[in-house]
């Protein structure tokens, strides 16, 4: 009986230490200074258009120890877009693509993510442009995790993530049918997130 009892104690013992062992995700903001909002999409196959969003900005709760996401939200100021070219960006702003006036902001909802054998994983999220949300998954590469060097000396990670869209799928479909501008848009993410 007192073997069982010690046993007992034992177990309830390690149940106490696993639990004040397991960390709450923490809070991550992705600081503006560092976060880049990459579009390409091909235009009549002559070439890859390449643009950006140059305002966006974000926070995340994750837990880099276990690779846990609680959740995390992003922001996109759909008229910040720029492609080098005033006239194709105010193209790009109407509504024939992000009629900006009716849609000011692009949102992406972070809903999981998978951890893989290497520094990243895959993200899951739902993505809503043009008032149409679909979900979306990311390729997730952490690039580097620690002490900032200078500056605000927090810990920071360093993350790429990227993914391809169908942009008829969100009800922007000018120019698909006649293969003028690409319905698929490889979006990339690079950003660096600061440990609230």
């Amino acid at each position: 009986m007192q073997t069982s009892n010690s046993i007992l104690i034992l177990l309830a013992a390690s149940a106490l230490s696993a639990g004040s062992v397991h960390a709450e995700p923490a809070e991550w903001k992705i600081d503006p200074e560092h976060f880049s909002v990459a579009f390409e999409v091909d235009h009549i196959n002559y070439q890859r258009q390449i643009g950006m969003f140059l305002e966006a900005g974000g926070s995340f709760r994750y837990d880099p120890e276990s690779g846990e996401l609680a959740d995390g939200r992003v922001e996109v100021d759909a008229a910040s877009v720029f492609t080098n070219h005033d006239e194709r960006d105010e193209h790009v702003r109407g509504d024939d693509f992000l009629a900006v006036e009716d849609h000011p902001r692009i949102v992406f909802e972070a809903s999981g993510f998978e951890p893989d054998d290497d520094d990243g994983g895959t993200l899951t999220g739902d993505l809503t442009l043009l008032g149409r949300t679909h979900p979306v998954e990311l390729d997730v590469t952490i690039n580097k995790r620690g002490e900032y060097p200078f500056g605000h000396g927090r810990e920071t990670l360093g993350i790429s993530a990227q993914t391809t869209i169908e942009r008829s799928r969100w009800g922007m479909d000018y120019a698909v049918s006649n293969e003028l501008v690409g319905d698929e848009v490889a979006l990339r993410f690079e950003f660096e997130a600061i440990r609230q």
